[in-house]
């Protein structure tokens, strides 16, 4: 098990309804590990936009038959 430290955050109360709510429906074992699995998620999608955005910086903008071709393999 990874080690796991106590914060105290703030968030909006509708927030904390919807965490409760999968909890209550057993989507999550608890407000914190909702919570927990939130902040992992947010992380990999600013560290993906940073690599998407490094690599258009590198290489240059994306064809419109690339970003088609994207978003048909990834169902958007």
């Amino acid at each position: 098990m990874q080690k796991k430290e106590r914060i105290t955050i703030t968030v909006r109360r509708e927030v904390l309804r919807a965490a409760e709510r999968q909890v209550r429906r057993g989507r999550a074992r608890s407000v914190s590990a909702w919570v927990d699995a939130a902040m992992e998620q947010q992380a990999r999608l600013e560290d993906l936009a940073a690599l998407l955005a490094e690599m258009a910086a590198e290489r240059g903008p994306t064809s419109k038959e690339a970003e088609k071709w994207a978003r048909d393999v990834l169902g958007l």
